[in-house]
């Protein structure tokens, strides 16, 4: 694997994801995580699933925004169906827990990663966005799980604002289990899988597929349906002009006012 450093130590798998500058989630780290996942699912001796950055400020800055740049609906499906469709299949059907190791700043579809962990254990130095609303592309994925997860009204703002907030603000919404000082991260997320490795692998499984079955509702009908809103949007010319914007480091124009401008 290109960007995924994979190793297992004391019956727990540190999946960790090494793409400098930003663990901007190309095609091949998407994939490369979904390899791991399969690894980790398969072998006997893994009992709990770490999802870390071996990047020391940031643990996912979301998509790869220059790989969706363009308009390719066929290429941009394939990659939105593996990052969202796959990974929660992945998740969905691992039969052990998994815990996301959140070091830094979480962005955009670096939250979705995060968030379909079965446990998220933040650093006091890690933070929580979409951004995507800035962009003209939209998180659409945490339309489905945000509102039960926080509440409609706070997972309206985080998704339509576009601003961060910082792991205090996480924990206090629900959005992450617990936020601990940046130095303590790695022992309590290691003790953390180490409670789960000490369980019985095969009263594990059982439990928790129980778990997922109780709580998947219609979940996986409503990622489908946000999988086609998304491919939706980004053939959309504001969505075109977001990703150019960000690319060339300048304001979008959006076509209203575009349109706008013109009539003026």
């Amino acid at each position: 694997m290109d960007f995924v450093e994979y190793r297992v130590e004391d019956n727990i798998a540190h999946v960790v994801m090494n793409r400098p500058p930003v663990n901007a989630l190309s095609l091949g780290l998407v994939q490369d995580i979904l390899e791991s996942y399969r690894l980790a699912k398969e072998d006997p001796d893994v009992r709990c699933i770490m999802l870390e950055s071996a990047l020391p400020k940031v643990f996912c800055a979301g998509m790869d925004l220059d790989m969706m740049r363009g308009g390719d609906s066929a290429r941009i499906r394939d990659y939105i169906e593996k990052l969202y469709l796959d990974m929660h299949l992945a998740q969905y059907r691992m039969g052990k827990p998994t815990v996301a190791v959140i070091n830094g700043a979480a962005r955009a579809a670096g939250v979705t990663v995060a968030v379909s962990c079965d446990c998220i254990i933040a650093s006091d130095r890690a933070s929580f966005g979409y951004p995507e609303i800035d962009v003209g592309v939209i998180p659409a994925m945490h339309y489905v799980h945000l509102p039960r997860q926080i509440g409609r009204h706070k997972a309206f703002e985080l998704c339509f604002n576009g601003k961060p907030i910082d792991a205090t603000t996480a924990e206090r919404w629900n959005l992450i289990n617990r936020v601990v000082p940046h130095d303590d991260l790695p022992g309590e997320a290691l003790a953390l899988g180490k409670d789960f490795a000490k369980k019985s692998p095969q009263i594990m499984r059982i439990a928790r597929d129980s778990f997922m079955r109780a709580n998947d509702y219609e979940y996986r009908r409503n990622i489908e349906n946000v999988v086609e809103t998304i491919c939706l949007i980004m053939e959309q010319p504001d969505a075109l002009e977001g990703l150019d914007a960000f690319a060339e480091k300048r304001e979008p124009v959006w076509q209203a006012d575009r349109e706008k401008n013109s009539d003026g």
